[in-house]
């Protein structure tokens, strides 16, 4: 009698001790990358074609709710003319309801949101996304440091060029030596590389804000818009994303011998937004893009930071340099 109260027992504690050891799982913080949303200007128009832009900046931003990402960075060119305040209107309703969703939303300037009038622009700016500092700043997520940094040169003052640098520096540093990140994200909004035709590659991205990416430890990954194409170059083996499908007229890309080495030629949707999540200490980077008959969205590339690739040659810094407001 007494064996079969003990083997009783301990069939019913044995499961419940099991289970207690189990691991626990937890899905990792997704964070979503956005640029270009801007509403194609009349003059744009005049050398691009427009192809239902404001129907699918709307469908990208109703997508982006959606799927609820931890976090949203919004890289510059937010609006056609940021001192504009009716430009917003879309804008505004769209932040209100990730911020509903409890998704922490960050921007950086782009060319046009600083456009016509500078200071009104930044103005608007700030009200929108407040924790902006226009000399650069960071935010972390689930280990991943996001740095944003300010590529309107020509809007800065040789002093506040010199503390951007200086500061970007000593963060890039500071988070090397930060045990609690795994990984560092550099954004800006004009591209270092990029095969449009119409805006090119920024010598001055490349100059002031590439080699401390190429030399930083952590860092895995640059992305930026500007260009309104997606590109993936690898640079010294590290990832060089453009996403600027946020709804900017399509630019057309250089096809010629001479182009850059793109590791997604054969991925051109017109409309798009990345998506990043961390895997240990490495970047799960997947890009989503609409369906040419808007109805859709699907995954499209994907790569994981630091993936060997050795069919694709570095490519020169120096090679497609250009600079352009478009």
């Amino acid at each position: 009698m007494v064996r079969s109260k003990i083997l009783l027992f301990l069939i019913s504690v044995i499961p419940f001790c099991c289970i207690a050891q189990l691991p626990v799982t937890t899905t990792a913080a997704e964070m979503n990358f956005i640029s270009d949303t801007q509403q194609p200007m009349l003059v744009e128009k005049i050398f691009l074609k427009p192809t239902h832009n404001t129907q699918a900046t709307s469908l990208l931003f109703a997508q982006i709710v959606k799927t609820n990402p931890s976090n949203l960075y919004m890289l510059g060119d937010v609006v056609s003319l940021g001192y504009r305040d009716k430009r917003w209107k879309k804008v505004d309703m769209f932040l209100d309801n990730c911020r509903k969703e409890n998704t922490r939303v960050y921007g950086l300037l782009g060319n046009h949101d600083v456009m016509g009038r500078e200071k009104k622009g930044e103005k608007n700016f700030l009200k929108r996304f407040p924790d902006h500092v226009h000399t650069g700043y960071v935010s972390v997520t689930d280990s991943v440091a996001i740095i944003l940094l300010n590529s309107n040169f020509n809007t800065l003052s040789s002093s506040d060029k010199t503390k951007q640098n200086d500061w970007y520096q000593s963060e890039l540093n500071r988070l090397d030596t930060t045990d609690s990140v795994k990984a560092i994200i550099v954004t800006c909004h004009h591209a270092p590389y990029s095969n449009s035709t119409i805006v090119g590659s920024s010598s001055s991205v490349q100059q002031n804000f590439v080699p401390a990416f190429i030399n930083s430890k952590k860092a895995r990954l640059f992305i930026t818009g500007h260009a309104h194409a997606f590109e993936h170059f690898k640079v010294k083996g590290k990832d060089f994303v453009v996403v600027g499908g946020g709804g900017g007229l399509h630019q057309p890309l250089n096809n010629s011998a001479n182009k850059l080495p793109d590791l997604s030629l054969d991925y051109k949707p017109l409309f798009h937004y990345l998506s990043v999540k961390r895997v240990a200490d490495q970047l799960s980077v997947t890009s989503h893009f609409l369906s040419t008959d808007f109805a859709t969205f699907s995954e499209g590339h994907s790569f994981t930071t630091n993936q060997p690739i050795f069919s694709i040659s570095e490519i020169d810094q120096n090679k497609g340099s250009k600079q352009s407001t478009f």
